[in-house]
Parts: C-alpha cells; sequence; structure tokens
C-alpha cells in the first residue's frame, strides 16, 4: 500500500502524517479479508511527504525499493499496489515491475504528462469521489481512457459525493480496494491454470 503526500514537501513522513494513518486505518480495515485469500498487506512510508522533482520523484525510489523488498522476502509473488492520491501515482509510475500484476488507484492525483505505459498487460481499478477538491475526478477518468488501451483491464468508480480524504463512506472504499485487488490476484491465478 502507497500512502498519499503532498506536491512539494522535503519532511520527512512521521507519526503525524495523516496521508499514513488514513492508509493504515485502510490496511488494518481489509487485511483480515486479504488473510482469508493467504494474501498478506504491506505498507510503505516514504521517507519524503513531497513528489517533489518532476523528473525524479521523491517517493519512486522507496516504492521500487519495497517491491524488491518483496521480492527478496517472499519471492517472484504477484503484487497489487493499492495507492491513495500521491500513492496512486507512485503505484502507476511504478507498475512496470515485474512482481505487479495491477494497480488499485484511490482518489488518484493524477497529471496530463503521466504516462499509463507502465501499466501495460497490468489491470487497473481506479475509485474517485465526485466532492473531491484535492485531486481531479475528471484527470483520473481521462487517464483510466488512455489506459483501456494499454493494460490488461481497466474499471473507474465513481464513489458518488464524497471527497479526497476517504473519510465519509469508509466501508464503500475499503470494499473497493480489497475487492479489485483480490480479484487481479484471482485473474493471474486463473491465467496461470490455464497455461
Amino acid at each position: 500500500m502507497l500512502h498519499g503526500g503532498k506536491q512539494h514537501s522535503s519532511m520527512s513522513v512521521d507519526w503525524r502524517s495523516t496521508s499514513w494513518h488514513r492508509s493504515h486505518a485502510m490496511q488494518k480495515a481489509i487485511t483480515p479479508r486479504a488473510h482469508e485469500h493467504r494474501i498478506s498487506t504491506t505498507l510503505l512510508r516514504y521517507r519524503h511527504r513531497g513528489w517533489n522533482d518532476v523528473d525524479s520523484p521523491s517517493p519512486i525510489p522507496d516504492a521500487r525499493w519495497a517491491l524488491d523488498e518483496i521480492r527478496d522476502r517472499h519471492g517472484d509473488v504477484p503484487v497489487v499496489l493499492l495507492g491513495h492520491s500521491m500513492g496512486a501515482r507512485t503505484a502507476v509510475h511504478v507498475a512496470d515491475d515485474p512482481s505487479v500484476v495491477g494497480v488499485v488507484a484511490l482518489a488518484p492525483w493524477f497529471e496530463k504528462h503521466d504516462s499509463p505505459h507502465r501499466l501495460t498487460g497490468k489491470h487497473l481499478a481506479a475509485a474517485h469521489g465526485s466532492h473531491d477538491r484535492i485531486t481531479s475526478p475528471r484527470a483520473t477518468a481521462h487517464f483510466v481512457r488512455r489506459a483501456t488501451g494499454v493494460a490488461a483491464s481497466t474499471e473507474l468508480r465513481d464513489m458518488g459525493p464524497v471527497g479526497h480524504y476517504m473519510f465519509k463512506d469508509i466501508p464503500a472504499w475499503n470494499d473497493f480496494a480489497i475487492t479489485r485487488a483480490l480479484a487481479m490476484v484471482e485473474k493471474l491465478s486463473r491465467n496461470r491454470e490455464l497455461n
């Protein structure tokens, strides 16, 4: 899981980070259901709060490190990246990792220049509330449309009149996150059985 952040900040992510706490709360809520399917969850804490440099975003090396750690500890297991806001943007930027099978993007922060090419052959499920004033539901819809010709599958879910921080209708956000992540792993399992 990849938490949100800020456009610019070199501050470290510590116990005061509401973005990390919100993702941690979601992790606690969805982990029992993941465990029923013999799937574990991990929440990364970035070194810095901000995306920062456009050419070399701060969270990308942290996410790549985490993917390497998962491989070192658990072998070649499928990974679904679940990201909120900046975390969803980070997930898309590292989706070209061979372990990644898909991205679940919650209230994602996508910019026009973010390319969906790293999602080639991967799954993308995005959800956005119509009252989000921090990130753009319209930009998310545009990104999902662009990814449709590249990704193995795409989905965009309108979460209704809710804002960015996923504090309203928490069960619906949690359910979207876990059901889509489980579905992506299930699709991979079915494909492996057929081959």
